[in-house]
């Protein structure tokens, strides 16, 4: 086995890149440790170009269960199945990072797969970064790396790559994964507990340090192991479709696109009419061929008219957000709160979903194991939410991605298990899309959440905001919509609340952007935002005070840890029993902690018949108990069907009773009071201290 190993040192811990022979039919591979974290990655590409008419690059994150040195998976399914949603977001973390360094122009199949070997205190994810850079930039595949990672926290001051352990000793308020290049800043990850814009910019700026130290080592790498790149030429375009463009288009391209303050729809009915063109007119010119050259003049467009005219396709000012409608309620009877929300042409509408503990979601995989999720969003993107056909169904990578971010969004303010014991599932579903519908299920869900009787700490909002660089000048955009999107040059996507920045997600199509860019991004998305939650805010102004009458219903109860067992009985007979009897949903914390859920009646219910199953008597209380059996010494009485008791004949009245018959017989309900508990818990009981004189009233009575 042929290798060569590097090392530098990263948050105090050595990060070493070791090159070996294992893959060597790849084009490039590295073994990259950190702590006891280790990932391997390779990248292939295609010996010939293929057919697409976009630049085929596939990034795969594989998680593997030994990894973690357990035996995971289902009991009737031992190894990997689909990937988990730690695995898509990871892949998707790698992919945003290492994509806009390639040129887009490039057919070839090219493919980096990052394979988990091994997982302890440090994340994978950020590993997979830097060995994806690695396996590139010692490649002989085209590409302008490197590009390094580093992970933040901030616990009063910033831990560098913290540990898992770290993050969960430490009351952190921030996660913030940065990923960047000479300088700048090519792709943010953000989870933040209300967290200032200031400290965010404090924490990118420390993260750009650590992240030019990793660059300086992997450059010396790639200098010395290094492959010669492969030249990928970069076509023209013909001259006819130059010609033809210039002769039908060019003079009302800007009008078509400008004039009409069109969104994304606009501009694609003049790419409709721009390729009937190409087709009647060249109909043995290549279509891809056309379909970029217009892509590329909208590009260009769209950048020229920012930076030099201060222009936006529907007019608008640069900080200005679209028009806004939200509606908190009033969509079904059935549903436990909804919540729509519109951002021009962006509309979706968020449902929310209420059930008990017992309903939460149970994750199993390489980096959560046996943890419980009692806080779901999920994002749907129907096709007719484009205006297009599809099939429906079906998660991908995107869907699981935007679910994620605005998951992330609401997570700080949602209320804890103690004070809301509910498992709490949104789903948002984008109705109309136009430019950041992750944003828009943000501010839907909030309004599901307060229409749904959710005590969340405060509202959030989220805003996208894009950019346009061109000749050393930049534009900031506000709200940006599709074509703004599609064109620009960054998408910066802030969510938080009044108080501060809950989650950032940003992505690019260029190498980079400066710190400064992203400070001024910052702060029009507060602006944004501010005005966002102003909106939602008018429309309603906190949770609503009751929740739905369709919700279950929650109580718990606390029990002796020892007592679950009793509860559960054996083989669960006596939970399943009495879930069963009342239709209620049951669960228990390993504190002794029972929750129970479901309609009131039954939860009612239920709850009489655990208490009374794991009551713990004392001396002095008083029930109302019937008698099941009569000896010569006293009288067996049942409390409730778990707890029994003496009433020894001395304790019927105050006076001498001769029998016990004389005053009671099976059947009559009776006032005791616990005298005491003898050494085998046994109640001891007595009717005369409770009630000296109730034989006396009864017989005044039925007299």
């Amino acid at each position: 086995m042929q290798k060569k190993t590097y090392s530098i040192e990263v948050g105090g811990k050595e990060l070493t890149a070791e090159f070996n022979d294992i893959a060597d039919q790849s084009n490039g591979s590295v073994l990259l440790s950190y702590g006891n974290t280790t990932v391997f990655c390779t990248a292939v590409m295609s010996k010939r170009p293929g057919t697409s008419s976009f630049f085929p690059l596939t990034v795969d994150y594989e998680e593997k269960f030994y990894a973690a040195g357990k035996i995971l998976g289902s009991q009737f399914l031992r190894r990997e199945g689909r990937p988990t949603d730690d695995a898509i977001l990871s892949g998707r973390i790698i992919d945003r990072t290492i994509r806009p360094l390639f040129k887009q122009h490039i057919r070839h199949d090219i493919q980096v797969v990052v394979t988990v070997l091994s997982i302890e205190e440090d994340d994978p994810d950020v590993l997979g970064v830097i060995a994806a850079s690695l396996a590139l930039g010692t490649s002989n595949i085209p590409w302008n790396g490197p590009v390094s990672a580093v992970r933040m926290g901030h616990n009063g001051g910033f831990e560098v790559n913290p540990t898992y352990t770290y993050r969960g000793e430490h009351d952190t308020d921030l996660d913030l994964l940065a990923c960047g290049k000479d300088g700048n800043i090519n792709m943010i990850e953000v989870g933040g507990n209300e967290v200032s814009e200031e400290t965010l910019m404090k924490g990118l700026t420390q993260a750009s340090g650590e992240i030019e130290k990793i660059q300086v080592w992997q450059k010396q790498i790639i200098s010395e192991i290094g492959q010669e790149k492969f030249h990928i030429a970069e076509s023209e375009t013909p001259k006819e479709i130059i010609d033809l463009f210039e002769s039908n288009i060019a003079q009302r391209f800007k009008e078509g696109i400008y004039i009409g303050k069109p969104g994304k729809s606009h501009i694609g009915d003049l790419k409709a009419e721009w390729m009937l063109l190409v087709e009647s007119n060249l109909p043995e010119t290549d279509q891809v061929s056309a379909d970029e050259y217009f892509e590329e003049k909208v590009d260009e467009l769209l950048h020229t008219e920012a930076i030099e005219n201060n222009e936006r396709p529907d007019g608008r000012g640069f900080d200005e957000v679209r028009p806004l409608f939200a509606q908190a309620g009033g969509i079904a009877p059935m549903l436990h709160g909804t919540g729509l929300f519109y951002r021009g042409g962006t509309h979706v509408l968020s449902t929310l979903t209420l059930a008990g503990p017992g309903e939460a979601q149970l994750l199993d995989g390489m980096e959560s194991q046996d943890i419980k999720k009692r806080f779901m969003h999920h994002y749907n993107f129907p096709p007719f939410s484009v205006g297009e056909t599809g099939r429906l169904g079906g998660v991908n990578r995107r869907a699981t991605g935007h679910g994620a971010l605005a998951e992330k969004a609401l997570l700080p303010v949602i209320p804890n298990e103690k004070d809301f014991p509910y498992t709490i599932r949104l789903v948002s579903e984008c109705m109309a899309s136009n430019g950041s519908t992750s944003m828009g299920s943000v501010c839907a869900s909030t309004l599901a959440l307060m229409d749904g009787g959710v005590p969340i700490k405060r509202p959030v909002a989220g805003i996208a905001s894009g950019l346009m660089m061109k000749d050393g000048k930049h534009k900031v955009l506000t709200d940006i919509q599709g074509p703004e999107d599609h064109h620009g040059d960054m998408d910066f996507k802030v969510a938080g609340t009044s108080e501060g920045v809950t989650a950032v997600q940003m992505d690019v199509k260029v190498d980079g952007i400066p710190l400064s860019i992203l400070e001024e991004a910052f702060a029009a998305a507060k602006k944004a935002r501010l005005h966002i939650l102003n909106t939602i805010t008018e429309v309603i102004t906190e949770p609503r005070v009751d929740l739905s009458p369709r919700a279950p219903r929650i109580t718990a109860i606390q029990i002796d840890p020892d007592q679950i067992g009793l509860v559960i009985g054996s083989g669960g007979k006596t939970i399943n029993g009495i879930k069963d009897e009342t239709g209620a949903d049951i669960s228990i914390e390993d504190d002794g902690t029972v929750y129970i859920s479901g309609a009131k009646e039954g939860v009612e219910k239920a709850k009489t018949k655990i208490e009374a199953m794991t009551h713990k008597y004392k001396p002095g209380e008083k029930f109302r108990a019937e008698v099941i059996k009569i000896t010569d010494f006293g009288a067996f009485v049942r409390i409730n069907e778990h707890a029994e008791g003496l009433v020894h004949i001395s304790e019927i009245v105050p006076r001498r009773l001769d029998t016990v018959e004389s005053l009671l017989k099976v059947g009559d309900t009776v006032p005791v009071i616990i005298k005491e508990i003898d050494d085998k818990d046994r109640l001891k009981l007595s009717i005369k201290e409770i009630d000296p004189h109730f034989f006396d009233k009864n017989n005044e009575e039925s007299q």
